[in-house]
């Protein structure tokens, strides 16, 4: 793509901007892009693969970020398929470059390429090992469980740029410019969230260096000043709230919870409460789990079904649970037309998380609002406000 980072670090990642879905599970309506970075010194070391279908345009590109030079190095951070599919192709091509990675991707490689044989080919590095390029060098740090166990990030010093893998990443291919937050948060909660005690232990190995960039194995390259992003990683990664506010995530089927969820969020904004509102059976879930770690406060809104949980929420809190969903503050509004016990199955599992504090009333419906319950809905809206309140004095 022609994009230089600094004068010797150039992008050679491939640009997917009809990618639609990633992983088989998480839409990507602008795309998707697969970085990779080539430096080029007295050695020449490119930093990751791309995905399949992009390797014949990261060879083309390799090649002309070398000038015809043939790599001494391809630095390998993350095992990931979408990051290391070219790898066979690579020393195909390039028969006297040698991969540099960590002890655990080593032990992948020949799970992910059985056909080749690595003897002599591969350069296994720890945390704290440097590999010199001349004037560039190298600095290695292992990074497991963000978001894979072999993962390793490395610090280019004279630079100062860190190749973070896939930390710092976002949703989108580069070509579609957005203010970054959204889809990274999306990207990072449902993709690495699950793992913030790691990155929290990665985010405290690197405050001794000084970072001028990040370069991510997905979205664009970070600058200083780097802030913004290192702050939001930090309370992601320690499961605190972006904002004060609440998120209704509803599912109905026949409109009654849907117009309680409705109205809960119409008493809340007349009251200055920042509201988002996620009908479960139209919204992505993975969007709907970012709109839950955004802000400080949840209330669940659903039908009892089968005497238990409508299928679509039940959902919904598996996959926050997946998340390590926690430090949150939690209503509940159920419906049932002759024996409601949503509530009670919705508490039952979000005590499964820690830290979750539940607000009182729970608001029951009968099939559709009447004065009870819209007197409850008024009370839950009054306990959120006083609980915002409370905790924005904190």
């Amino acid at each position: 793509m022609g994009i230089y980072v600094t004068d010797n670090i150039k992008f050679i990642g491939i640009d997917d901007a009809s990618c639609r879905i990633f992983e088989a599970q998480y839409p990507t309506p602008l795309g998707m892009s697969y970085n990779s970075y080539v430096i080029v010194d007295e050695k020449i070391a490119v930093m990751d693969s791309v995905e399949e279908n992009g390797g014949d345009q990261w060879l083309t590109d390799i090649l002309a970020a070398t000038e015809g030079r043939t790599p001494d190095y391809l630095v390998v951070h993350h095992m990931e398929p979408d990051h290391s599919a070219c790898i066979a192709r690579a020393m195909h091509h390039f028969p006297e470059m040698k991969i540099v990675t960590g002890v655990q991707a080593a032990k992948m490689l020949p799970q992910f390429f059985p056909d080749e044989n690595f003897d002599g080919r591969v350069i296994t590095v720890k945390e704290g090992d440097t590999l010199s390029l001349g004037t560039h060098e190298l600095h290695f740090y292992s990074a497991p469980m963000v978001h894979w166990p072999e993962v390793m990030v490395s610090y280019e010093s004279n630079t100062r740029t860190l190749f973070s893998a896939d930390a710092f990443g976002k949703f989108g291919a580069l070509q579609y410019a957005d203010d970054w937050v959204g889809e990274a948060r999306r990207y990072y909660l449902n993709i690495v969230g699950r793992y913030g005690q790691q990155v929290q232990a990665l985010l405290k190995k690197l405050v001794p260096v000084t970072i001028d960039r990040i370069a991510p194995l997905h979205g664009p390259v970070l600058s200083a000043p780097l802030d913004r992003y290192l702050r939001l990683y930090d309370l992601w990664s320690r499961y605190q709230p972006e904002t004060p506010g609440v998120m209704i995530a509803y599912a109905s089927i026949y409109g009654g919870t849907a117009a309680a969820a409705l109205e809960l969020a119409d008493m809340l904004r007349r009251a200055g409460i920042q509201v988002a509102v996620m009908d479960l059976t139209k919204c992505d879930m993975s969007e709907a789990v970012a709109q839950a770690f955004r802000l400080s406060h949840l209330v669940l809104a659903t039908p009892t079904y089968d005497s238990g949980i409508f299928p679509v929420m039940h959902d919904f809190i598996h996959h926050l649970s997946l998340k390590n969903f926690r430090n949150r503050i939690v209503g509940y509004i159920e419906n049932g037309s002759w024996a409601p016990t949503a509530a009670k199955r919705m508490s039952a599992l979000m005590a499964t998380m820690p830290d979750i504090t539940e607000l009182t009333p729970t608001v029951t419906i009968r099939s559709r609002l009447d004065e009870n319950s819209r007197r409850q809905l008024a009370t839950l809206a009054d306990t959120l406000v006083t609980s915002l309140s409370e905790q924005e004095k904190h």
